[in-house]
């Protein structure tokens, strides 16, 4: 039996990884063992970034209500916990974004919670 080599499958990988590789600065970018050191840590840190990018946003939100509703003479714990004793079901985007978008709107929100 022939000897059986696995030459197309292993340049198919090689040229996947140099390929997402491309633009990289000097040997990570056409050195396969480093750009393939250099691609796992990059993967790494977009699922990182991903979860990140979540926990920034909600920060941000926080942040936007908080100044919204201490205009009102609020703090932001205060209406979140008044909000929940009313039963309304609003997530933290949606009243960031009556906040800044429609600011008569969340005053007539923040007035019906106090």
């Amino acid at each position: 039996m022939p000897r059986s080599k696995s030459a197309v499958a292993s340049r198919a990988r090689r040229k996947r990884i140099l390929k997402a590789a491309k633009g990289f600065y000097g040997k990570r970018k056409n050195v396969y063992t480093v750009a393939k050191n250099v691609m796992e840590k990059g993967l790494t840190y977009s699922y990182v970034g991903r979860k990140n990018k979540k926990r920034d946003y909600r920060s941000l939100w926080i942040a936007r209500i908080n100044a919204a509703v201490r205009e009102e003479g609020l703090t932001y714990s205060e209406f979140i916990h008044k909000l929940n004793a009313k039963g309304i079901e609003l997530n933290r985007k949606v009243l960031a974004d009556l906040a800044m978008n429609e600011p008569d709107s969340f005053k007539s929100l923040v007035n019906s919670v106090k």
